[in-house]
């Protein structure tokens, strides 16, 4: 069957429109592994409050050092298992037992980094904080700081401290299938976040937040856990 010039016209027209979106999603994906910290950083001023979203030990024993340092009054940890306890947490980091239990809350209830945003929002609220200084991984850390963004609707200001991964190598991220993997991922996770936040006034009424995080970024906790909070 031929098909008429109309129809090959609108079939070139989709396929040059497909190409163009393909190098478009390429090039992107390209400047994002670009932007990724190579190095951790002295963090650019003081906050009034740190937040470690959970996911690796390494990043928690960093906001502690931020705190001890003075850059923050108090420190959230975001995410944590409910089988988690600070008695564990001060084990695991022996010489901060001080700041641990003076200093730290711990957040159970937050599901996703949908849900660290909710939390750190209503964190730097309770206590009146303005500025917060957040630490993940830094491939996480472009995501994150969409989240917080959002939540905190760009009133208050966010200092990034970003925690370089043991093994992870963000110059050749091309020789290491798996941080290839992680960085793709990581991509298209911030892709999507990046478009729901323009389209929703508050990630705690967002459908969407729930359809992509197969639940409520917020889940519900015994009272228990919640008093172990602080």
């Amino acid at each position: 069957m031929v098909m008429s010039p109309t129809l090959q016209r609108l079939g070139h027209v989709v396929l040059g429109l497909g190409a163009v979106a393909v190098l478009a999603l390429l090039a992107g994906f390209l400047v994002f592994a670009g932007s990724i910290a190579r190095d951790e950083r002295t963090l650019d001023g003081r906050a009034d409050g740190i937040v470690a979203l959970t996911g690796g030990a390494q990043r928690i024993g960093d906001a502690i050092d931020l705190l001890a340092g003075g850059y923050g009054r108090r420190l959230l940890i975001t995410g944590v298992n409910e089988r988690t306890s600070r008695d564990e947490i001060a084990r695991l980091n022996p010489s901060q037992r001080h700041w641990i239990e003076c200093c730290v809350d711990l957040d159970y209830r937050a599901r996703n980094t949908i849900g660290n945003a909710i939390e750190t929002r209503r964190w730097m609220r309770q206590h009146r904080f303005n500025t917060v200084a957040v630490v993940t991984s830094n491939y996480h850390m472009p995501r994150t700081l969409v989240e917080l963004d959002h939540a905190l609707m760009g009133s208050d200001r966010v200092l990034p401290h970003p925690v370089i991964a043991e093994g992870f190598d963000a110059d050749r991220w091309w020789r290491h299938p798996g941080t290839a993997r992680l960085i793709g991922s990581e991509y298209l996770k911030f892709l999507v976040s990046w478009v729901r936040t323009r389209f929703e006034a508050d990630p705690e009424q967002s459908r969407a937040a729930i359809m992509m995080g197969r639940g409520k970024p917020i889940k519900l906790v015994s009272e228990a856990v919640m008093r172990a909070q602080y």
